[in-house]
């Protein structure tokens, strides 16, 4: 395997499927099986999911309400997420955690970075819901930060894209996509993989990130696996 410990992480809005709104079953259980088949080879999986597809607190930010508010609501609709995520992973065999920044003991343990480690160790799929536990942050910087707490191997970024191109894809069909691309190269171009928070999380603690598609059935396993999935963001200084 290329790697032991991953963190993925989920966006809010890929759960809708072909919703408008809310969670799609089939998506969720796409994931499932998918996280399922890197379980039973031993890969050791953390998740991080947003929130997106409920409430965005930056949206309600700009609609008038507080920001404060707003970002603690987008908290909970990641809590949200993550408990329809456990449930799906729970039915296909698979022992999970859900762990909270926000205090859920009903529903949640709270986020202690040596329990988590230790559930990695013991087989079971750790989820980190409530972001940080603080506004102002992303689900991308939660990602980032628990990757780092855990000693992850990578953060692989599951998206509706099969990784990192020199402009947008669903707008420019000659887009170029990167197999692999430097953290300063990504910097230099002003390409938009993570926010920049969390980005320079990744590059300060040289946790290297891979922006994959996670919406074709088995690229999570081919990925950890070994094969060249998506696109890597590393420390090379040349972009290919």
């Amino acid at each position: 395997m290329r790697y032991e410990r991953i963190l993925l992480k989920l966006s809010g809005e890929a759960l809708m499927g072909a919703k408008q709104f809310g969670i799609d079953n089939d998506r969720l259980k796409q994931y499932a099986v998918q996280i399922k088949s890197v379980v039973d080879r031993g890969v050791q999986v953390a998740i991080v999911i947003g929130g997106g597809n409920i409430f965005r607190g930056v949206q309600a930010a700009e609609g008038g309400m507080e920001r404060t508010q707003g970002d603690y609501m987008g908290m909970l609709a990641t809590v949200i997420n993550s408990m329809a995520l456990q449930s799906a992973l729970e039915a296909e065999g698979i022992d999970t955690r859900l762990q909270s920044a926000i205090e859920l003991k009903q529903i949640a343990e709270p986020f202690i970075r040596r329990r988590a480690i230790r559930h990695l160790e013991k087989g079971r799929v750790v989820i980190f819901g409530g972001g940080t536990g603080n506004p102002f942050f992303t689900t991308d910087s939660a990602a980032s930060l628990r990757a780092i707490e855990i000693d992850a191997d990578v953060i692989l970024k599951g998206t509706r894209v099969d990784g990192i191109y020199d402009a947008d894809p669903e707008k420019h069909p000659d887009a170029k996509r990167f197999e692999t691309i430097s953290f300063d190269e990504v910097f230099s171009r002003g390409l938009q993989v993570m926010d920049m928070t969390a980005f320079t999380l990744c590059n300060e603690n040289n946790l290297p990130i891979v922006v994959f598609d996670m919406n074709r059935s088995g690229n999570l396993l081919r990925l950890v696996e070994g094969e060249d999935v998506g696109t890597l963001v590393t420390f090379e200084s040349t972009a290919s």
